[in-house]
């Protein structure tokens, strides 16, 4: 039997909450959407790109967000010393080049375990924490959580679009 995508209830967004807890119900909101408009499809499927020689596919968008999470939360944010899932040295793209339907399944689980993981390793710690980033800013957890929901926003616009041309589904 074929892999097919697990459908997903997306968590109800915060309405009246905490600075944290309201970046949080955002962030976990894009991260629902992302995984709805994977839902139900197969293999195949997750890994059609939109319009060749274009790349971009929904099991890409899960790979580059799986690398996004993972690089902003835990590798600079935390300074941890981790490599990363799919981006390399030789192709910054390979989490939209390299895809293969066959990881699909694998490729989703590691999304779902990498956000697990970036949620734990901040969960303690709070927004106003800085670090150090490229061209010498200085920036905060509260960056990091905004731009994080800025760039589901933006790619989960992409998958809307990956979605209706798969199978005609539209929605939220």
């Amino acid at each position: 039997m074929t892999w097919i995508a697990p459908p997903i209830e997306r968590r109800e967004l915060p309405t009246a909450a905490g600075e944290r807890e309201m970046l949080q119900g955002w962030l976990d909101f894009h991260r629902d959407t992302l995984l709805a408009k994977c839902a139900g499809l197969t293999p195949d499927q997750l890994a059609a790109a939109s319009n060749p020689p274009s790349t971009l596919t929904l099991l890409g968008l899960v790979r580059h967000l799986t690398d996004v999470e993972r690089t902003w939360f835990r590798k600079r944010f935390l300074g941890e010393d981790i490599g990363d899932h799919y981006f390399t040295e030789d192709n910054i793209d390979a989490d939209f080049d390299d895809v293969d339907p066959a990881a699909a399944e694998a490729n989703v689980a590691a999304f779902r375990a990498e956000i697990e993981a970036c949620d734990k390793a901040v969960a303690d710690r709070g927004l106003d924490e800085t670090f150090a980033a490229s061209r010498g800013r200085t920036l905060n957890l509260r960056w990091v959580y905004v731009h994080m929901i800025e760039e589901y926003a933006r790619h989960n616009g992409h998958a809307d679009l990956l979605r209706e041309r798969i199978d005609g589904v539209t929605g939220d």
